[in-house]
């Protein structure tokens, strides 16, 4: 196995010789850099109700206005400033949901890897029910029963993906536990969590966090099916499921209410998914190597 210090570098300085990585990074930054300063950049109010201004379409249609650049809703308000505030809830919930479930399926995994025996069957037979949960079935049963918010949606989310990274680290620990700076640490006296923390740890998980860049894609999906079916955060905060659903019965006559959001999340996805195939075909390789 390669020196952990450097396996961040190694990775990245692989994937960046590729313009598959390249291009999505570039677009992504401009898109986040638009959804960071949206408030400085664009003065317009995201819940502001301009009942004048409704069903705007976008400035490159013969009645447009450079005001509103994508176009307003049924409630006169700025799509595209709209759609930027939903990208940022929904980047924030699926990156805080992602880094959750990494970090509770990590620790499982590589204690139910170390110790082994009834300790390993007893968690795996806990992961295997979790897996058997369907998100949305878990996500009705929690939001349901409470006003839905971002709390209660990154809890969801973490209950549901936690299990994969955990099935992920138990493999990887099973295999690093016989290795010979393990049985070298517990020659040394070196106790059962310092093992766990300080030496299997940190070279399991680098390579798996690579991956979750495209779990933090999925949670994006998982976030706006929250919003659309109406168990997301609740308006007035703005959603890409909000924004799409409310738009869906004007789709005909005003289709930019949902063509809006609804492409914005596209990008912003496929540039996440582009990022995360090249890092672990990169990762996949030089761990090959090594």
């Amino acid at each position: 196995m390669m020196k952990q210090k450097g396996i961040f570098r190694k990775i990245l300085s692989d994937g960046w010789k590729s313009y598959e990585m390249k291009i999505p990074v570039i677009i992504l930054f401009i898109i986040l850099i638009m959804t960071i300063f949206s408030p400085i950049l664009f003065q317009n109010d995201p819940v502001k109700i301009n009942i004048k201004d409704k069903f705007l379409p976008p400035f490159f249609m013969e009645t447009g206005s450079l005001k509103y650049i994508f176009g307003t809703d049924q409630l006169g308000r700025d799509l595209f400033v709209r759609s930027l505030v939903g990208l940022k809830n929904a980047f924030i919930i699926a990156f805080l949901s992602t880094v959750g479930m990494f970090l509770l399926g990590c620790l499982i995994g590589i204690i139910s890897g170390y110790y082994g025996k009834f300790t390993d069957t007893v968690l795996m037979r806990i992961t295997d029910i979790q897996m058997s949960i369907p998100v949305i079935i878990l996500a009705i049963t929690i939001l349901g029963i409470s006003r839905p918010n971002a709390f209660l949606i990154i809890v969801v989310l973490v209950l549901a993906g936690w299990p994969v990274y955990s099935r992920v680290s138990r493999s990887a620990a099973l295999a690093e536990k016989e290795k010979e700076y393990v049985r070298a640490a517990k020659i040394l006296g070196a106790s059962n969590p310092r093992i766990l923390f300080f030496h299997i740890a940190p070279v399991i998980l680098p390579p798996i966090a690579f991956v979750s860049i495209l779990d933090i894609a999925r949670m994006m999906i998982f976030e706006a099916i929250f919003g659309f079916i109406g168990i997301g955060v609740q308006p007035p905060t703005p959603t890409f499921g909000t924004i799409i659903s409310s738009g869906s019965q004007y789709l005909i006559n005003y289709w930019w209410i949902t063509v809006v959001p609804g492409f914005l999340l596209v990008l912003t996805l496929t540039c996440l998914n582009l990022i995360g195939g090249v890092l672990e075909r990169s990762r996949n390789k030089i761990l090959a190597g090594n």
